[in-house]
């Protein structure tokens, strides 16, 4: 491999001639050899989308000229629209906490391609410099937290379909086990008949309950700090930076964007994304009982509740020959664990990072977040398509135990008294007979048809 010799404050680096990113980017990736993860490429092109809107602020008050313009222009084109130069990210996500080695891997990338396109030499950062020109009226302070809320934004918005699927799924499955009636359970025993589509109305509910949240999440994320530079002062911005640069970015992403009216608040503290962790939390902890309750309801198929038949994908187990069992549960269960440790994570981001004028953990806070979206789009896709799509009840099963039930008993409260009504439970338990064999065989008169007060569909 050839290599260029560039120069910074502290020296001289050797940087591969064939790649884009400069000396910054060069230091950076020997001295945060870390964990091999890398901002994923959501952030990247969040950050160039960014970038492309302070150019134009900038181009718009005349603080950088057309030709340098429209050659960074280009550059920032050629990440947005033909997804060249990805390759050129290769920062480890634990870094400085503020972020500053992606933003200047960015401005390296935009500032070399510009010059490449203006026909001048890699390295040179002439004609165009990555701070004097592609940074120019910005600060890593400033772009780093709202390109977070810039990508954060562009993966929620996919995960919005994905859950109107899953609700569409849902109402489904309310409709097809709409006359279903089976015996609900509290504390793992037996209660009170519940019908089938009432527990998956539960999980419709949670979900919509959850989209609702995180719509109002989103208009938080409409204000970012851009423009507050350094510490939100704005120091070496023109005063109507910020405001073209919201304007060009919401022009390019059809989101409503606003400059934070304290924009020091969007730097030194990220409550903002730690509010969208949080609801991501609650979103997984709904998924989690949804994935759970189907485990459950589908365990056996002989000696389980087995009141659902979850669609055979694969093969069980190495050792019992035919078992299946509920992987995309337990998948999806996996997720939501991922998420709620992934929002502890950026809880703590928010804590210890969160010091005077800066937080310091920015990398890993939104890493979190995007992980966290990432994984609960694909794991309810992968529920959707390889569950509950498929999902079925098995009647006889639900009709046998609805038989045999003893909490049907409870419709007898208001006739015979509770006390009355517990003694011929227990006697039926103890003995595994029906509740109406024993209210026969102990020669209770009861008021009414007793068939119709047993019924548990009557009942519901």
């Amino acid at each position: 491999m050839s290599f260029r010799i560039e120069k910074d404050v502290l020296g001289e680096v050797e940087v591969p001639n064939n790649v884009y990113w400069g000396v910054n980017t060069q230091r950076a990736i020997k001295n945060f050899q870390i964990s091999g993860k890398k901002f994923p490429q959501i952030f990247i092109l969040s950050l160039a989308q960014l970038k492309k809107a302070c150019l134009l602020a900038n181009m718009e008050l005349g603080l950088i000229d057309k030709e340098k313009g429209d050659a960074i222009l280009q550059a920032a084109n050629e990440i947005l629209e033909e997804n060249k130069h990805l390759d050129q990210f290769p920062i480890d996500i634990f870094q400085t906490g503020s972020g500053t080695q992606t933003n200047m891997n960015m401005n390296e990338v935009l500032a070399n391609r510009a010059s490449e396109i203006l026909g001048h030499p890699l390295g040179k950062k002439h004609p165009i410099h990555p701070n004097d020109h592609v940074n120019k009226s910005q600060s890593s302070n400033d772009v780093i937290p709202s390109t977070m809320h810039l990508s954060a934004l562009h993966m929620i918005q996919k995960l919005f379909p994905t859950l109107e699927k899953l609700i569409e799924h849902l109402i489904n499955k309310i409709k097809e086990f709409k006359d279903i009636v089976k015996v609900g359970r509290t504390h793992l025993q037996d209660a009170v008949p519940i019908p089938l589509s009432l527990e998956f109305e539960v999980y419709r509910k949670q979900i919509e309950t959850n989209i609702e949240r995180l719509k109002i999440t989103c208009k938080e994320l409409y204000n970012i700090p851009i423009g507050g530079t350094a510490l939100g002062t704005g120091l070496n911005a023109h005063k109507d930076f910020a405001s073209l640069t919201v304007s060009h970015l919401s022009k390019l992403t059809n989101l409503p964007f606003k400059v934070n009216p304290v924009k020091a608040e969007g730097i030194a503290s990220h409550s903002t994304i730690v509010n969208v962790s949080g609801n991501l939390r609650l979103l997984a902890l709904s998924l989690l009982k949804m994935a759970n309750d189907i485990r459950w309801m589908g365990s056996g198929p002989r000696a389980g509740l087995s009141e659902l038949i979850l669609p055979q994908n694969e093969p069980g187990s190495s050792i019992m020959p035919g078992k299946i069992n509920p992987t995309q549960s337990e998948s999806l269960i996996q997720v939501c664990l991922q998420v709620i440790g992934n929002d502890s994570v950026v809880s703590f981001g928010e804590a210890y990072g969160s010091i005077l004028d800066l937080n310091v953990c920015k990398p890993l806070m939104i890493y979190n977040i995007l992980e966290s979206i990432t994984i609960l789009n694909n794991g309810v896709n992968s529920f959707i398509d390889y569950c509950l799509k498929d999902l079925k009840a098995n009647i006889a099963s639900i009709d046998s135990q609805l038989d045999r039930m003893l909490m049907i008993i409870t419709n007898l409260n208001p006739i015979i008294g509770y006390d009355k009504a517990a003694e011929i439970a227990q006697k039926a338990y103890k003995e595994n007979k029906t509740i109406k064999e024993v209210i026969k065989e102990l020669g209770i008169k009861i008021e009414g048809d007793l068939d119709e007060l047993l019924d548990p569909r009557k009942i519901i």
